[in-house]
């Protein structure tokens, strides 16, 4: 559409009248990443989710489960103290995730500037150990496998409770800050094979951030030269801007590309991209309805949430950024996506999703000399929970995730997104979002695999329901300033407590053999999106759920649905038997085998149930977007339906409600 948008007024003219399809009404799109927080460390404890009461939880060939981490000989903190482990029972030696501030009394304050591990990509990768995803407390740190819960932080319970939530979003590479960010503006890191070339730069894997290359010819040759994203839409006529003020925390990665290093003072590029118009100048702009159509959010150093920074100062950036969308002039036409870069150092117990092996600008030879050939980010999992037998098969998955929530009037509720979706996803999100008003973006920077697999988002939206009204959420305090206006809560903090406090961790057989499912909320999200595998779900239509009576039954049958969703009776766990969607997310359905959290029985032919996975039905499960729900349709075509309050099986597809449910006295391995 290039030229055909002249002035300001046109295109402002042009969004005003709305477009043809689903995202018509979206007018502008807002893009907020805050730093190095893991979805488990955030909410591993949240309700409806997939956290601790993970159903599809990974075991590994020594009986271990993903939470139990392997340990070395002793832990050594930083005064010296030791706690030796190597003279501790074999099968009590490991780890498993425990509550930052478990010691209590003033933990509860310590824990907001206590820090992680490394969030380097040789740190993270040897953690992943080829899978087994079991090395945090070995190598990376013990504080690498310590969480949070609603009490610590509870901004971000709140937001999360009051607005979509995504927990299959990954950090696009497994990495630092600078290669996640890269990715985020610009869809690519520059891995060997992709659509960029390594004269433009190499590939982006840590902090560098200095000219020249860093190991060698290829690796991270800063100034970085490839065509980003808002230069497409500047090209197009498209209206974008970086808010952000002098202070922040060197996150501008547009301000590492030579072409916005040699872009004049009167460029676009200088003044939408690497300037310092101030977050004050958003919350004016979005209050008074002055906002372009695409922003991007980076916030100081102080409450970036990036260790030793702390979450509730954070938490009270995003309070602003969220009330100057949701009480300011756009506030219905507004989406505000908000997540963080990478982990951090925290740790997280989904395998990452990743491209086959060998998959052009996803696979290299590992420059560090580490880990060999290895994928950079978003995969096969190749163990699973096997209390019934279950042979290890292969399943696709996502991680290693960070937090990310969807604000806007189509995605109010508590509700979970379960597809497949890392920083890129945004990008697909804005191509696809103007392409309603006749714009024709589409970067060609980013790898073919992570456009075809990757989703855009428009799933999570119920467009046809759209809910105008603004949650209560907490308040959060002011962070506290020196006396010339710098945000200090940080060194504060280490005032009181030293630098960097880390408890040691609560090793021992109580930790060692913690029952995670026991530390989930009870409660429920309903779902929303292509189906992903780790939580318990309930099949809703007209007020009844699909139920296992159990008693030896025979057959599935329906009975009423409960406000709570917390029948044990009534959940499913799922076991994904195809691919992710391609073709950028649109996909909406997959293959699966259903088996029930009362007994482990399979849903089997016509209604039956069926002790082994054998003899298991192969149901097809299509999403039918804007929050209509589900069908679930039968290997002979036909869909599982409700009439007269019984189970009918019909050649017409009708919809269900699915809600993730969590009661922490389910075993995480018992159904599955």
């Amino acid at each position: 559409m290039r030229g055909q948008v002249s002035t300001a007024a046109a295109l402002s003219a042009l969004f005003a009248t709305g477009g043809a399809g689903p995202l018509k009404d979206v007018k502008h799109v807002v893009m907020f990443m805050q730093e190095n927080r893991a979805f488990d460390h955030y909410y591993g404890t949240m309700a409806g989710v997939r956290g601790f009461m993970d159903a599809n939880l990974q075991v590994n060939p020594d009986g271990r489960t993903v939470f139990q981490q392997l340990v070395p000989d002793y832990f050594v903190n930083k005064t010296g103290d030791i706690i030796y482990t190597n003279s501790t029972p074999e099968a009590d030696r490991q780890l498993s995730m425990w509550y930052l501030p478990y010691k209590g009394g003033d933990w509860v304050d310590v824990m907001q500037c206590s820090g992680a591990g490394s969030n380097s990509w040789q740190a993270n990768h040897a953690t992943l150990n080829n899978g087994l995803n079991n090395l945090w407390a070995t190598n990376n740190t013990w504080m690498s496998w310590a969480y949070l819960k609603r009490s610590d932080i509870p901004f971000q319970f709140a937001l999360s409770e009051s607005y979509t939530l995504c927990d299959m979003y990954q950090e696009g590479v497994i990495g630092a800050t600078e290669p996640n960010r890269v990715q985020w503006m610009t869809g690519t890191i520059n891995a060997p094979g992709g659509p960029t070339t390594p004269d433009q730069g190499g590939t982006v894997l840590d902090n560098n951030g200095t000219p020249g290359c860093e190991v060698g010819p290829g690796l991270g040759c800063y100034p970085f030269s490839w065509k980003t994203f808002p230069e497409y839409l500047e090209e197009a006529g498209v209206s974008w801007q970086v808010y952000q003020d002098r202070d922040n925390y060197g996150d501008d990665v547009l301000a590492d590309f030579t072409q916005y290093m040699n872009a004049g003072p009167d460029s676009n590029l200088t003044i939408k991209g690497n300037s310092y118009p101030g977050l004050q100048k958003f919350y004016d702009d979005a209050m008074n309805g002055d906002l372009p159509l695409v922003s991007w959010i980076i916030g100081p150093a102080a409450l970036s949430e990036h260790n030793p920074y702390m979450p509730k100062d954070g938490a009270w950036l995003q309070q602003q950024v969220v009330n100057a969308v949701t009480r300011g002039e756009s506030a219905n036409d507004t989406v505000l996506f908000i997540m963080y870069d990478e982990t951090g150092g925290w740790g997280d117990h989904v395998i990452p999703f990743h491209s086959p092996e060998g998959t052009a600008a996803e696979w290299m030879n590992d420059p560090f000399g580490n880990s060999g050939y290895v994928y950079t980010g978003p995969g096969l999992l190749m163990a699973s929970c096997h209390r019934y037998g279950l042979a290890l098969t292969p399943r696709l998955f996502q991680g290693f995730r960070v937090p990310m929530h969807i604000i806007s009037p189509w995605t109010r509720g508590q509700k979970v997104f379960t597809e497949h979706v890392d920083h890129v996803s945004q990008l697909l999100f804005v191509e696809e979002w103007l392409k309603e008003f006749g714009f024709d973006i589409r970067t060609k920077e980013m790898p073919p695999w992570r456009r075809e697999h990757m989703a855009n988002f428009v799933h999570a939206f119920d467009f046809e329901h759209p809910d105008y009204s603004i949650p209560a959420l907490p308040i959060m305090p002011k962070p506290s300033q020196d006396k010339d206006g710098k945000w200090d809560g940080m060194e504060r903090c280490m005032d009181v407590f030293g630098f960097d406090p880390k408890p040691m961790p609560p090793y021992g057989k109580e930790n060692a053999h913690m029952d995670m499912s026991t530390l989930v909320e009870e409660g429920f999200k309903e779902v929303l999106g292509y189906l992903t595998e780790g939580r318990w779900l309930v099949f809703e239509q007209d007020g009844f759920a699909i139920t296992n009576p159990g008693n030896d039954a025979r057959d599935i049958v329906l009975t009423a649905a409960t406000a709570k969703h917390e029948s044990k009776t009534q959940r499913w766990v799922i076991h994904a038997k195809g691919g992710a969607p391609v073709d950028g997310g649109k996909g909406s359905e997959g293959t699966y085998h259903l088996n029930s959290a009362v007994d482990g029985k399979w849903m089997s032919s016509h209604t039956s149930l069926d002790k082994s996975e054998r003899g298991a039905q192969l149901y097809t499960i299509k999403y039918m977007g804007n929050g209509n729900g589900y069908s679930l349709q039968k290997e002979n075509g036909k869909y599982l339906g409700v009439r007269n309050g019984q189970i009918y099986i019909s050649s017409q597809e009708s919809a269900w409600k699915v809600y993730s449910s969590t009661d922490p006295i389910v075993d995480q391995c018992e159904a599955v």
